[in-house]
């Protein structure tokens, strides 16, 4: 029963905006770059790139592979990948902030981005007004995954002084998802289709 919910909490990169095929590509090739560029991954940018995409399709994260087989740190992704994201090609929908207003549970995003990222990309949709106070990433939690365990749920429950069981989770991500059931939320599935897969 949603009757019994006090709180929509809103994954960000994918949710409240779309992710395009062709955004998705500048991604993975954003993340190529930090990963030859900024961490010294030794690969040219093409094969860099090929195997971020790789990597997601098999990990759904398409750092993975190189924290397994380049000592990689997702910190480190992390910081050079957000701080080279491309946030300015983001198109917001429209009027989306009037219609999340209509809503009368409390409103949340958690997302996997880092804290100036995800500011950046609150503006960029028009939603920053709304959510300026409201909005948290993993890294605020000691992480830089959403989709390791259901702990980071847990916890970001208790940041926003909820129980888990009171809050509906809206997500792109099977494996996000997973964890937020498996932590007690209620979840939701945004799904596109034909969409590319990224984050």
């Amino acid at each position: 029963m949603l009757c019994d919910k006090k709180v929509i909490i809103w994954d960000l990169d994918n949710t409240l905006y779309r992710i395009t095929p062709q955004i998705a590509d500048m991604l993975d090739e954003t993340m190529a770059i930090a990963l030859v560029e900024d961490l010294g991954v030794p690969l040219n940018l093409a094969d860099c790139k090929a195997l971020v995409k790789e990597s997601y399709k098999i990990y759904r994260d398409g750092g993975e592979y190189f924290y397994q087989n380049y000592g990689i740190t997702p910190k480190d992704l992390s910081f050079y990948y957000n701080k080279r994201n491309p946030v300015h090609l983001i198109e917001p929908y429209q009027n989306l902030a009037e219609k999340l207003k209509k809503i009368t549970l409390e409103q949340y995003v958690f997302t996997a981005s880092n804290r100036a990222t995800s500011e950046r990309i609150l503006k960029q949709i028009g939603l920053y007004e709304m959510f300026c106070d409201r909005f948290y990433s993993v890294e605020d939690f000691g992480v830089y995954k959403k989709n390791e365990n259901a702990d980071v749920y847990r916890e970001y429950c208790q940041k926003i002084g909820y129980l888990p069981q009171e809050c509906i989770f809206v997500d792109d991500s099977y494996s996000n998802l997973e964890f937020a059931k498996e932590a007690g939320m209620t979840t939701i599935r945004i799904y596109y289709q034909n969409n590319s897969a990224a984050d």
